[in-house]
């Protein structure tokens, strides 16, 4: 009698998951495997019901269908007893050649139910799968920048290939095998008590402790698989690192201490994956055991009977073949329940990304106080902030005060900081006229990198509020702010696709080879015509193929292609040669001429494209002007500037004189700096 369409069992530990570094990783539940509360399996892997429902009428056929397919199987013992009572006890051939004819019969109804069975969830579990996947990678990209700072990329992976594999394994064999499983112990047992109800109840009699049993092994296998399934993401993480930084491991000679950290991560798992089989194989003897002692006991009552008269041949050979067509249903018991507390933590760890919260559209939906002027944040700091607030409510009266990129009292403080811990950002103010260009200068981990993050919404502000010719980034669509605004970073991102696919990704797409071009000419990226398809060229992963000074060129390239009419420039140049430098600059500052720009400067030769220059030190903007007042009137500026050794004693701030585009307020010792139209 053919069993069901048990599935190919793989390892749970399989490809990928969640941090292994404990306070790697702490966004939602607990991703570390260690639950903080008792979990029901059923009540997780209800979760699923939603993808679900578009398939449930196939689904609900199928499981019918293979109930139906069991539940054939039972009759074969009925037709051995009327053989075994009939004609082979009456000698009668023509008897005996019917009842092989319909057991065969029987037995091609059986596996053609269960193919039908395979044939109904194929496809809409394929379906299923898809679903979840798209809506994982759909929301992974509205999820904040922050999100993906704290979670590893192999455990996000894990979450889209492993965890669902799992969870379309479970629909497809065990979800629907827990019922009909279940339902043919029922049929069977009834079937068993209506043969004869004594050597019914002997059978019976293992149904207690296999309960009490189950129950047990549900908690202690589900913490054992979540924190396999952890410990695969772990060394997923790995691997990929391993990949993506293969030039650091070989040109430093660490291969063997990246070997040894794979080998112990391999080594954990695999005592994990050990204590897993151990618990798998304690239940699988329980279930198979005690069964088998009830049969035997059973055959030895049977056969008692029969000798003494009170039980036919034909009776204990069906009863002991019903019994035995209960082994399967009753054995998969442990393999089923394993599977299905694998699937319960594959569902959890997917309902952990899902789970957390997506960037808001508008900010001024769910924080009114913040997206509306932020006075209340305001309000807490100095009076003269406060009054800077209200000139800029009232600023309808000047328009040209409201145009260009605006910073009112900006505060920003990372969302995984200490309570106690000072803002990376402490009231910003700052205005970027239209068609004027910015640059922002400042000691490492002064905050230029994190107030640039802040114009597109990479990070929302903590206080004030930004606005783009007046009108408030919180108030605006991501999309639509995002196509105002073109951003390109120190470290350029290429993806594994074509040059021109990678250059375009910053305009619209009615963009084409008119737009690239010109692009390509403003970043001084010719070199792409001598690759081997020109701008058709495949660049591969993260652009590796490529130097650092060409992967930055095309992302400058990407920043300018679509024209926009703000442009955040993180230290765009600084992978390039003092040649091509100078030619990108004379490049850019035509793109420039037409666009309010803020520019993150390192060098003199990138502050000069700037109208203007801020200084940002300890998270404040502690002097605004030209570049030639600042180094006369900033020591720390000129000491940034001069790339000298000594840092500068710290000292006042002289009053600047008026600039030609403007007139910096900050007074001796003044932390802040303003520029008044």
């Amino acid at each position: 009698m053919p069993k069901p369409d048990a599935p190919t069992k793989e390892p749970v530990g399989k490809l990928v998951q969640e941090p292994v570094r404990e306070p790697v990783q702490e966004p939602a539940g607990h991703p570390t495997g260690e639950p903080g509360r008792e979990r029901s399996a059923a009540r997780t892997l209800l979760r699923l019901w939603p993808y679900v429902r578009p398939v449930r009428t196939r689904l609900f056929s199928a499981a019918f269908v293979a109930v139906v397919a069991s539940c054939t199987g039972l009759v074969f013992p009925l037709v051995l007893k009327w053989l075994v009572d009939g004609p082979v006890a009456d000698r009668d051939l023509r008897g005996v050649w019917i009842g092989a004819l319909l057991l065969l019969l029987l037995g091609i109804a059986e596996a053609l139910l269960f193919g039908l069975r395979r044939w109904l969830v194929a496809r809409p579990l394929a379906s299923v799968e898809a679903a979840m996947r798209a809506d994982l990678y759909r929301h992974l990209q509205r999820l904040p920048v922050a999100f993906h700072d704290r979670w590893a990329s192999g455990q996000l992976l894990s979450r889209g290939t492993t965890d669902l594999m799992l969870l379309r394994m479970f629909l497809a064999f065990p979800l629907t095998f827990l019922i009909v499983n279940g339902t043919t112990i029922l049929v069977g047992m009834a079937i068993l008590l209506a043969q004869d109800w004594a050597l019914g109840l002997v059978l019976l009699t293992p149904l207690l402790p296999l309960m009490i049993v189950a129950a047990y092994f549900e908690g202690r296998y589900m913490a054992v698989a979540r924190r396999a399934q952890d410990q695969v993401g772990d060394l997923t993480t790995v691997v990929e690192e391993s990949v993506l930084g293969i030039r650091i491991i070989k040109g430093f000679g660490r291969h063997r201490s990246q070997a040894r950290a794979f080998r112990e991560l391999s080594h954990t798992l695999r005592g994990t994956e050990l204590a897993k089989a151990r618990l798998l194989a304690a239940i699988n003897a329980v279930i198979m055991t005690l069964p088998e002692l009830a049969i035997g006991a059973a055959l030895v009552l049977g056969t008692v009977e029969v000798a003494d008269g009170n039980l036919s041949t034909g009776t204990l050979v069906a009863f002991l073949s019903t019994a035995l067509a209960l082994r399967w249903p009753v054995e998969s018991i442990g393999f089923l329940l394993a599977m299905s507390q694998e699937s319960a933590t594959a569902t959890e760890r997917y309902f952990e990304v899902m789970d957390a919260e997506p960037e808001s559209e508008r900010v001024a939906e769910l924080e009114p106080a913040s997206a509306s002027g932020s006075a209340s944040e305001l309000a807490s700091g100095s009076a003269s902030a406060s009054e800077r607030v209200s000139e800029s409510a009232s600023a309808s009266a000047s328009a040209s005060e409201q145009a260009g990129l605006r910073f009112h009292g900006v505060e920003f403080r990372y969302p995984d900081a200490p309570a106690d811990a000072p803002p990376a950002l402490d009231r910003i103010d700052l205005h970027v006229r239209t068609g004027e260009t910015l640059a922002l200068v400042g000691a490492t981990g002064s905050g230029k990198t994190t107030l640039t993050a802040l114009v597109p919404r990479l990070h929302e502000v903590s206080g004030g509020r930004i606005t783009l010719d007046g009108e408030d980034i919180a108030e605006m669509d991501r999309e639509r702010l995002r196509t105002l605004v073109a951003v390109a970073f120190e470290e350029p991102t290429l993806f594994s696709a074509s040059v021109g696919e990678n250059v375009l990704m910053g305009a619209g797409e009615s963009a084409g080879d008119a737009e690239l071009g010109r692009a390509l000419d403003v970043s001084q990226a010719d070199f792409v015509h001598a690759l081997p398809q020109g701008t058709a060229t495949q660049v591969g992963e993260q652009g590796l193929s490529l130097s650092g000074g060409q992967r930055q060129r095309l992302a400058l390239a990407r920043a300018v292609v679509g024209g926009p009419r703000f442009l955040v420039l993180d230290d765009p140049l600084s992978a390039l040669d003092v040649h091509t430098e100078a030619l990108v600059e004379a490049a850019l500052r035509r793109v420039l001429a037409d666009t309010t720009a803020l520019v993150v400067a390192h060098r003199p030769s990138t502050v000069l494209l700037a109208d203007r220059v801020a200084l940002l030190s300890g998270g404040r903007i502690t002097a605004v002007g030209t570049h030639q007042e600042l180094l006369r009137t900033s020591g720390e500026y000129a000491w940034l500037m001069s790339g000298a050794e000594t840092v500068p004693a710290p000292g006042p701030v002289d009053r600047a004189a008026a600039s030609a585009d403007g007139q910096i307020e900050a007074g001796p010792g003044s932390a802040e700096g303003e520029v008044s139209a």
